[in-house]
C-alpha cells in the first residue's frame, strides 16, 4: 500500500500518518514517493470531499485518519509521480525529455507572415519570480507537487529579456515603462504617452511631445482595438496606449492640479473617450467617468468623482453606433457579440477585487473578459490589437506584502493567456506575454519537492523561529514583536491575507529594477531575442502588423493557409527593391 502522510490542524491527533512516511517540520515531509494530503479545521464540514476519495487508494478510503467533522482539504494532493518519483530517477526519463526539447527546437521555424492580430499581455509586476511561483502554485492547484508544471506562457517559443528602467529612474514605474512597450520611446517615471522631455506633474511641457501607441497606430490603419485590465481602465499600463498625460495620477479632472486646468490639459478619463476610437474596454474605473453628483449603481454610498458635472459614459454610448454599457455580471454576459461593435464595461469604481476576493455573480474574471473582447474584435476582417493587463492584481498584492493574492491573480492572468490563445491562431496573431517590472519578492529557503510554494521551510531560522519560503526584500511585513521576529505557522502562513515577512520597514513593498521576460510566439515572434531595451516591443509589434512607421515592410499576409515563404526569399525580393531605393528616398 503506497503511504500517505496526512496533516490533521486542530483535531485530537494532531499529526497522523501511515506506510513509512516521516513528518519533517511542522505537517510537511519529504515528497519520495507519497501521497500528500492536508487538511485544515472547519467547523461543520465533514470531509474528505468525492474530488478527494477519488485520489485516495481503496484501501485507504475507510481510515480513521479520514474521518471527523473538524476536517476540510486544503486544495492540493501530490501524487506519487508529482514528488521524486522513481522514473525520475531514471536517466532515461531526463534523456527523453531532454531529446523531445530538442526535436520541437530543430523543428521550430520562424513564422514570416504579416500579423493580422496582435495580442499583448502585461502581467503588471510579474517579475521571473513570480513567474516560477505562480507555476508551482497552480501546479499545486492541480494536485501535482508544482515544480514540473508548465504555464501557457512557458510554451511561447520565443523568449527575451526586457530592461525596464525609466530614463530618469533607475527603478521604474508603470507609467515609464507602459509608454515603453506601448509607445516604443523611454519616458520619465510618472508620465504617461509622452517623451523624455517631459518632467512629471509639468503640464506645460507637454504640447509636443506626445508619442503614439501601437494601439493607436493599430486603429489609425483599420484595425478593431481594446483594452482589458483587471485595474482601472485610468490607470497607468493601460492609459498608455491612449493618453497623454505630464502625471500618471490625473485620473479625472477632479485630480488635476490648477495649473494643469489653466494649462488645457485633460485627464486620463476624458482622453480614454476622445482620443483614440477604442471598440472594447473592460476592467474597473467608473467613478472617474461619472459626475460627483451621481451615486454608484452597485455602492448607494459611493458617487463618481468628475467635478465637471460631465457623464462620459453617456457621451461615449452617443458617440459609438452599437455600442454597449454594462457594469455587472448579468449585463456582461447578456452582450451579443456578433451584434456589437462597441463594449464599454466598468466593473468597480476604481480597481476590480482580486480574483480570490472576486463575486463571480456581479464581476467576471479576466480570463472570461479576454474571450468577450476577442469575439467582439475579431470580427473586423483587417485584424485587431487588444491590451490585456492583470495590474491585478498582481501589482498590488505584491505592494501589499500578500504573495497569496499575486499568485492567485498570476495563475488567473495564465488561464486568459490560454483562452486567447484557443480563440485565435498563430498562423495570423502575434502574442507577446511581458511585465513592466518586477518585484522584491523571493521564495527558496531549503524548500523539499512539493512543498507549498506559500509555506514554511523545512528549517528554522537562527531564532529557532519557522519562517516562510516567500519573502520581500522590503514592505509592510516588516515586524518586531517584543524585540524579536514574528511567529508564524502553516496555517497563518496560507491565509489570503497573511503578509509575507520583509527585511526593511516600509508602508508598502517596492518595484524591482532587474530585467523581465518577454514570451512571444507567432508571426514575426523570433524578433524577440537577446537582451532589448523595454521599448523594443512596441518597434516588433508594429513591425510585424506593417503599421506605422512600418507601413511600407514586406511581410505579406498569410493566404489560404500557404506555407510562409523562406527568409532566403525575402532576401531575393530586397535584392530586387534596392536599385530602386536611392530615388525612393529622395521622394
Amino acid at each position: 500500500m503506497p503511504c500517505v502522510f496526512v496533516t490533521r490542524v486542530g483535531c485530537s491527533g494532531a499529526v497522523g500518518w501511515t506506510g513509512s512516511c516521516s513528518p519533517v517540520g511542522l505537517g510537511f515531509k519529504s515528497c519520495l514517493g507519497c501521497l500528500v494530503v492536508r487538511w485544515r479545521p472547519v467547523l461543520g464540514v465533514s470531509p474528505p470531499p468525492p474530488a478527494l476519495r477519488a485520489v485516495l487508494p481503496d484501501g485507504l478510503k475507510g481510515h480513521s485518519l479520514f474521518a471527523g467533522s473538524c476536517l476540510d482539504y486544503i486544495g492540493y494532493v501530490s501524487r506519487t509521480h508529482s514528488c521524486s518519483t522513481e522514473e525520475e530517477q531514471d536517466p532515461s526519463f531526463w534523456n527523453v525529455k531532454g531529446q523531445e526539447a530538442l526535436r520541437v527546437a530543430l523543428d521550430l521555424k520562424p513564422n514570416v507572415h504579416r500579423a493580422k492580430n496582435l495580442i499583448l499581455f502585461l502581467g503588471d509586476g510579474m517579475g521571473v519570480t513570480t513567474v516560477t511561483a505562480a507555476r508551482i502554485l497552480k501546479g499545486q492547484m492541480a494536485g501535482k507537487s508544482g515544480e514540473e508544471t508548465t504555464l501557457k506562457m512557458d510554451t511561447f517559443p520565443y523568449v527575451a529579456l526586457s530592461k525596464t528602467y525609466n530614463v530618469d529612474q533607475q527603478m521604474p514605474d508603470s507609467a515609464g515603462t507602459g509608454t515603453a512597450y506601448m509607445c516604443g520611446v523611454k519616458a520619465n517615471y510618472g508620465t504617461l504617452g509622452v517623451s523624455a522631455a517631459v518632467k512629471r506633474s509639468d503640464c506645460k511641457m507637454t504640447k509636443g511631445k506626445e508619442v503614439e501607441s501601437v494601439l493607436h497606430r493599430a486603429r489609425k490603419a483599420g484595425k478593431s482595438v481594446g483594452i482589458v485590465s483587471t485595474a482601472r481602465v485610468q490607470h497607468a499600463s493601460p492609459a498608455a496606449g491612449y493618453a497623454h498625460v505630464a502625471d500618471r495620477n490625473w485620473y479625472s479632472d477632479a485630480d488635476l492640479p490648477e495649473d494643469a486646468v489653466n494649462g488645457g490639459c485633460r485627464d486620463i478619463a476624458y482622453q480614454l473617450i476622445h482620443n483614440t476610437d477604442i471598440n472594447v474596454i473592460l476592467g474597473g474605473g467608473r467613478a472617474y467617468m461619472l459626475p460627483k453628483e451621481t451615486n454608484d449603481p452597485e455602492y448607494s454610498s459611493r458617487t463618481g468623482e468628475r467635478l465637471d458635472k460631465r457623464n462620459l459614459i453617456t457621451e461615449w454610448l452617443s458617440m459609438k453606433p452599437n455600442s454597449r454599457y454594462v457594469w455587472n455580471k448579468a449585463e456582461f454576459d447578456a452582450v451579443k457579440d456578433w451584434e456589437t461593435d462597441y463594449l464599454m464595461g466598468l466593473f468597480e469604481p476604481k480597481d476590480t477585487r482580486y480574483e480570490l476576493d472576486r463575486n463571480n455573480t456581479m464581476d467576471p474574471s479576466l480570463t472570461e473578459m479576454v474571450e468577450k473582447a476577442i469575439k467582439i474584435l475579431k470580427k473586423n476582417p483587417e485584424g485587431f490589437y487588444l491590451f490585456v493587463e492583470d495590474k491585478g492584481r498582481i501589482d498590488h498584492g505584491h505592494h501589499d506584502s500578500k504573495a497569496k493574492y499575486a499568485l492567485t491573480e498570476a495563475v488567473e492572468f495564465d488561464r486568459a493567456i490560454e483562452r486567447a490563445t484557443e480563440l485565435t491562431s498563430e498562423l495570423d496573431t502575434l502574442f507577446v506575454a511581458t511585465a513592466d517590472h518586477s518585484h522584491v519578492f523571493s521564495f527558496g529557503g531549503h524548500s523539499p519537492r512539493g512543498n507549498p510554494v506559500l509555506g514554511l521551510s523545512s528549517r528554522t531560522a537562527e531564532d529557532l523561529k519557522p519562517f516562510t519560503t516567500a519573502l520581500y526584500g522590503n514592505g509592510p511585513g516588516y515586524k518586531v514583536i517584543n524585540g524579536s521576529r514574528e511567529e508564524v505557522n502553516s496555517t497563518v502562513a496560507g491565509s489570503n491575507d497573511y503578509m509575507q515577512q520583509s527585511a526593511v520597514p516600509l508602508d508598502s513593498e517596492t518595484h524591482g529594477s532587474e530585467d523581465v521576460v518577454i514570451f512571444a510566439k507567432g508571426p514575426m515572434a523570433h524578433l524577440f531575442h537577446s537582451v532589448q531595451e523595454q521599448s523594443y516591443i512596441a518597434h516588433v509589434m508594429a513591425y510585424a502588423a506593417c503599421i506605422e512607421p512600418y507601413t511600407d515592410c514586406l511581410l505579406p499576409l498569410r493566404d489560404n493557409g500557404q506555407a510562409a515563404p523562406s527568409l532566403s526569399k525575402l532576401f531575393v525580393i530586397l535584392l530586387g527593391i534596392l536599385p530602386a531605393l536611392p530615388s525612393l528616398l529622395l521622394t
